[in-house]
């Protein structure tokens, strides 16, 4: 049975806040949430996040809104490791199993999750198709998430690299120089 959050994050690295709604299955996720900024210009994302068994993305869709305007970005998997973005292929990013919507602590969640880092002894390389704010730009990005401790995981990536506080559920609590949650995370 599914469970329903609202979480929200002091996002430090933006100098602004994410709110996300989630359902949380036992090997999928469902979120829509909406993100304001100031850093590196003031800014709006709102966003929708799908993905199906094993938390694998199905779909990212993002709206940005600064002083330059509106820009949308509709990121989908085939479940077979391509991507396209507004129908485009994306060869770059071909083989990712995973979105990483920048300054976003939610798309953490998912390679935690499906190979259940948050309890379990493990390491795991990914190549994400990570988006950048507030531009929108899909590049690859390699990533390495190693479980610590129970509610423990340190993600890497190039000369990056932080240590996760994330909840029994696997959301994050705490990525330091990135987000704080804000609220408990209370079910709606």
């Amino acid at each position: 049975m599914p469970t329903s959050r609202v979480i929200t994050w002091d996002v430090t690295a933006s100098h602004g806040y994410e709110t996300a709604w989630v359902e949380l299955g036992d090997s999928a996720l469902r979120a829509r949430g909406r993100a304001v900024g100031t850093v590196p210009w003031p800014y709006w994302i709102t966003y929708e996040l799908e993905t199906t068994d094993g938390f694998v993305t199905r779909r990212l869709a993002v709206t940005a809104d600064d002083a330059s305007g509106t820009r949308t970005l509709d990121l989908r998997h085939d479940g077979r490791g391509g991507w396209t973005a507004g129908g485009e292929p994306l060869p770059a990013v071909a083989g990712a199993l995973d979105c990483d919507l920048g300054l976003c602590p939610l798309t953490n969640t998912m390679p935690v999750l499906r190979h259940g880092l948050h309890r379990a002894l493990g390491e795991r390389e990914f190549l994400m198709a990570w988006v950048a704010v507030p531009g929108l730009d899909v590049r690859p990005s390699r990533q390495t998430y190693t479980h610590v401790a129970p509610g423990r995981v340190r993600f890497a990536s190039g000369d990056f690299s932080s240590e996760l506080e994330v909840d029994a559920e696997g959301l994050v609590v705490d990525y330091p120089r990135l987000a704080r949650r804000a609220t408990p995370g209370r079910p709606d």
